[in-house]
């Protein structure tokens, strides 16, 4: 459902709420403004995903959205709730799952202790004998085959794979990934899509993801475009036009 308030388009819920709420953020470096009144929001189940050439403020908005800068001014809700005011691991623990940029896998722990470390964001945390649940391995099922192979040892796409299985984990409501293709061969980046978008189907997980690959932005129900800290177009991805493609995605 599209709701309009005040000229702000919001993709919520059928109660009106949507997962994730962002009203007119402003960030800034030292004084530098960064984000500039960002309004944005996500729907439950729902894959959201924010285009934009580089440098526009794309990483900072996840970046503040994940607790890891302090905005300015404005407001940043979770299902409902402020969470302006929680620390980024509050956050994980609230239910947000983040995947950065470069993956941040621990390279000197295996692919199972890098999964299971994801059970820190759980309100139980990591208890003996935990175990990684199926699901996980369905939805990638390379990682069961390397359970024992040092997380520095994968391949890029192996590790995107591994870090997406690590922030599911800690059973989060919303996934926020930032550039899960970059640097990743065209195959795995097919599987990470398939993966994705069955993650949004069968679990109703919101996703809100920063990309470039234009396959994988199609597959998204929204788009968000930012330019100079700002968004300045959104809309359904089913209505993508080519202008709005060559201004924000082409290199």
């Amino acid at each position: 459902m599209i709701s309009q308030d005040n000229s702000k388009i919001q993709y919520l819920d059928d109660n009106g709420q949507p997962t994730l709420k962002v009203d007119g953020l402003n960030v800034y470096y030292g004084e530098s403004h960064i984000l500039r009144d960002v309004d944005m929001g996500v729907a439950p189940g729902k894959m959201v995903c924010l285009i934009g050439r580089n440098g526009v403020g794309k990483t900072t908005l996840l970046k503040t959205i994940m607790g890891l800068l302090k905005p300015r001014s404005g407001d940043i809700a979770f299902q409902g709730k402020s969470i302006k005011g929680l620390a980024s691991d509050q956050r994980a623990r609230a239910g947000i799952g983040y995947v950065p940029q470069g993956r941040e896998i621990i390279p000197r722990l295996t692919v199972g202790e890098n999964l299971l470390l994801g059970l820190e964001a759980t309100k139980g945390g990591v208890k003996p004998n935990a175990k990684v649940p199926d699901e996980i391995y369905e939805l990638f099922p390379v990682l069961k085959t390397m359970l024992n192979r040092m997380g520095g040892d994968l391949s890029g796409g192996q590790q995107q794979q591994l870090a997406i299985a690590r922030a599911l984990m800690g059973k989060p409501r919303l996934l926020v990934l930032d550039e899960p293709t970059e640097g990743i061969q065209p195959s795995i980046i097919l599987e990470i899509e398939a993966a994705v978008k069955r993650i949004v189907r069968e679990t109703g997980i919101s996703v809100l993801l920063v990309e470039q690959h234009l396959h994988f932005v199609r597959q998204a129900d929204w788009y968000y475009a930012m330019q100079k800290g700002g968004i300045v177009s959104q809309g359904p991805t089913s209505e993508l036009s080519n202008d709005v493609i060559q201004k924000f995605l082409a290199v």
